[in-house]
């Protein structure tokens, strides 16, 4: 188990528990004490655990766990999506992207795709602080960021300053990661100031993509972003439910499996 998935693992049973016990964890994860340890005191010094004699207990933070915590999961399938949704952006176009896990795959998989300095250059429209950090650095892609009030647990700036930013721009592609879809209602994630972002990110946009793996297709959210006949094309992976997939293509959306 590599130390991503170690990191999500403890933060599991932090949530769930409350605290963690060095001895046990480490035989349930059949990982060494030494190692348990190491792990707590980083996720003490980023203060996710308080330490304690034998083990940690959990802080106040909200486990809705901070982005650099959730990249193990579903990592291979992302990947994939992120690629497929990335496929579809052409040189020249003005492209949304929200913050999460997928994105991101799709903001590094742009940014691998933009690397000729004939083509024209592709700009990026962003809220989420880690996907505009990595792509300042790259020279073939115009990075534009929203203002607003930042969010520890997904990176995203959210509020009134990042609406009125989007509100000024034209988007020839929104991608959006979400937390939930459901076929038949549409897209969902687990904010509202979220939301109410991604759905401006969404109208500004001629063409929506939604980018989620499988887990998304079972998976329940509180404030809504779009309904589905807003979206244009959806990605996941071959671990969608066939039913699903089937309703949502009856939609009339475009639906890519990778």
């Amino acid at each position: 188990m590599n130390r991503y998935a170690r990191l999500n693992a403890l933060l599991d049973v932090m949530a769930a528990k409350g605290h963690v016990d060095v001895d046990q964890v480490a035989r349930e994860l059949q990982v060494s004490t030494s190692t348990i340890r190491r792990d707590l005191n980083h996720l003490n010094r980023q203060q996710l655990v308080t330490r304690t004699r034998g083990g940690a207990v959990a802080t106040t933070v909200n486990y809705d766990l901070p982005i650099r915590y959730r990249t193990a999961k579903h990592a291979s399938e992302k990947s994939r999506i992120g690629a497929a949704a990335a496929a579809l952006v052409e040189p020249g176009d003005i492209v949304g992207l929200n913050g999460g896990t997928t994105t991101t795959e799709v903001a590094r998989a742009i940014a691998e795709r933009s690397t000729d300095p004939a083509s024209a250059q592709i700009t990026i429209v962003t809220n989420a602080i880690n996907i505009a950090g990595e792509l300042t650095v790259r020279r073939n892609v115009k990075l534009v960021m929203s203002g607003g009030v930042a969010r520890l647990q997904s990176f995203e700036l959210t509020g009134l300053l990042a609406a009125d930013t989007l509100r000024q721009v034209d988007l020839d592609i929104a991608i959006l990661g979400v937390d939930a879809f459901d076929p038949r209602t549409g897209a969902k994630t687990a904010d509202e100031e979220e939301a109410n972002i991604n759905r401006i990110m969404a109208e500004r946009a001629q063409k929506l993509i939604i980018v989620a793996d499988s887990s998304k297709l079972s998976a329940r959210a509180f404030a809504r972003i779009c309904p589905v006949a807003d979206v244009h094309y959806f990605i996941t992976d071959t671990n969608a439910p066939a039913e699903a997939v089937a309703t949502i293509r009856a939609a009339g959306i475009t639906v890519i499996t990778v």
